[in-house]
């Protein structure tokens, strides 16, 4: 099952079936046990009305029955044999004495004589039997009374004559109306429950289909942009404030980082062509004239548009990586100790650089050594095109990480352009052109080695009036 609305629709339907026969059984349950419940109150109350009239040696053919069709009664005597039965009740079952027909018993009309002074209370008046308080013995049983046959529920309570004859009393209470009671209510649950479950699927499948047309909408668009490669094109985004709104919204960013990435990737591979054009149109002339003249061969020249081209596919490469999302190594690594041997290693620069570094402080971090070397000879390397007379490197202890500054007393660069230099292929001006070195790839390759050591690069105004680099990395974990 592939649709969503219809997946909602079976899902509500089923949970909604589940609650409401849960709900249905639970009302069935507490209505049954509420009318058992008064059927039962009414066999106590008919058979202690019965019982009440024999403890006061009421003669059987005496007692007041006048609904006995509805409460058919059955007294038994101590030894549970049948003594009196209502009018009318043809069969019983359920009471323990199945019997009908009463028989002779000792306890049959005994009533007390008046003359006798055993029997008298205190005050002279006749001495009466009573009923007993305890809680009715409650049963289910059947009764035919006058041909009908129905279930009852019966109470049995005892009466102790004058005599001190004990009777047991067994009324019953129909069924019937419970039972009419309870089918009624299952007849209209069953009849109404396929009712709602219909309705409820319905609404739910409109209500899920309205809710998700913006998502066909989505769906559309990027089906359309994925077909015509326009990553111009943005997805409609509704008016509401739900999640769909809120997928429409991050689908239309995606789209936008999407689009700059691959305009991004696009310019970077005609600028890596353009770049990597010159120094081989550049080989290949040099060569092929010296295939033809010998002597013409222009050796220095030839090495050094290798050594160009080298360093181009070298730096090309490391942002390959870097765009592939390689993570940097976990080693320890002293910042002090590598700028001190990157800038003993460059005695042939064309400036000589000082370098300040406390010696009573700490600047490990974690990294590539061999990346983070890369970041600090690129930074030297753009000092050393642009500086007049002085390039300064200075390692310090900045918050929670080491920091360093690369100072030159140059031009400096412009506030307006201090992001835009750290972009790929950016030259400002004919000091940062190709003829003096730079291919715009050094402070792009620094700043995305920092930014994945988890630090910053950022470019400001330097005290000697030039560009100050300030690379800063967190300590080592």
């Amino acid at each position: 099952m592939r649709s969503v609305r219809a997946r909602a629709a079976i899902g509500a339907t089923v949970v909604v079936t589940v609650a409401l026969v849960a709900a249905g059984l639970a009302v069935l349950l507490v209505l049954r046990d509420n009318l058992i419940g008064q059927a039962d109150l009414q066999a106590e109350v008919a058979a202690r009305e019965v019982a009440g009239q024999l403890a006061l040696d009421t003669r059987y053919e005496d007692l007041d029955l006048d609904d006995a069709e509805d409460h058919p009664v059955q007294v038994t005597d101590e030894e549970g044999r049948v003594v009196f039965v209502s009018k009318g009740l043809q069969a019983v079952s359920g009471t323990r004495s199945p019997g009908v027909s009463p028989v002779p018993s000792a306890s049959v009309d005994a009533t007390p004589s008046p003359d006798d002074d055993d029997d008298d209370d205190d005050d002279g008046r006749p001495a009466r039997g009573e009923v007993s308080s305890d809680d009715p013995d409650l049963s289910d049983g059947t009764a035919t009374v006058d041909g009908k046959h129905a279930d009852y529920r019966f109470a049995a309570v005892e009466a102790t004559t004058s005599a001190g004859i004990t009777l047991t009393v067994r009324a019953g209470a129909p069924l019937a109306p419970e039972q009419e009671a309870v089918d009624t209510v299952r007849g209209a649950m069953l009849t109404g429950l396929p009712v709602l479950l219909a309705v409820v699927a319905g609404v739910t499948w409109l209500v899920t289909r309205r809710a998700l047309r913006p998502v066909e909408g989505i769906r559309r668009e990027m089906a359309a942009i994925t077909a015509s490669e326009d990553l111009a094109r943005r997805v409609p985004e509704p008016d509401s404030r739900d999640e769909i709104a809120a997928l429409a919204r991050t689908t239309n960013e995606t789209l936008t980082v999407l689009e700059a990435s691959v305009e991004r990737q696009r310019r970077f591979v005609a600028d890596a062509s353009h770049e990597l054009r010159s120094p081989i149109a550049s080989l290949r002339t040099q060569l092929e004239v010296a295939e033809a003249h010998p002597e013409l061969l222009d050796l220095p020249g030839a090495v050094a548009d290798t050594v160009r081209l080298q360093v181009l596919a070298a730096d090309l490469l490391l942002l390959a990586r870097l765009d592939a999302g390689e993570k940097p190594g976990a080693a320890r690594l002293e910042v002090g100790a590598l700028v001190r041997e990157e800038v003993s290693q460059r005695a042939g620069d064309r400036i000589p650089v000082t370098v300040e570094v406390a010696e009573d402080a700490s600047y490990e971090v974690n990294g590539s050594r061999g990346q983070l070397v890369r970041v600090i000879g690129n930074l030297l390397d753009n000092a050393q095109r642009h500086a007049a007379h002085r390039i300064t490197v200075q390692v310090a202890v900045d918050g929670g990480g080491a920091r360093v500054e690369v100072r030159d007393d140059g031009a400096g660069v412009p506030e307006d352009e201090r992001e835009r230099i750290f972009e790929r292929f950016v030259r400002l001006d004919d000091a940062r052109s190709r003829d003096d070195g730079g291919a715009g790839l050094g402070l792009a390759i620094a700043r995305d080695v920092a930014t994945r050591h988890g630090g910053t690069l950022t470019v400001h105004r330097a005290p000697e009036g030039g560009a100050a680099f300030r690379l800063w990395l967190p300590h080592a974990a």
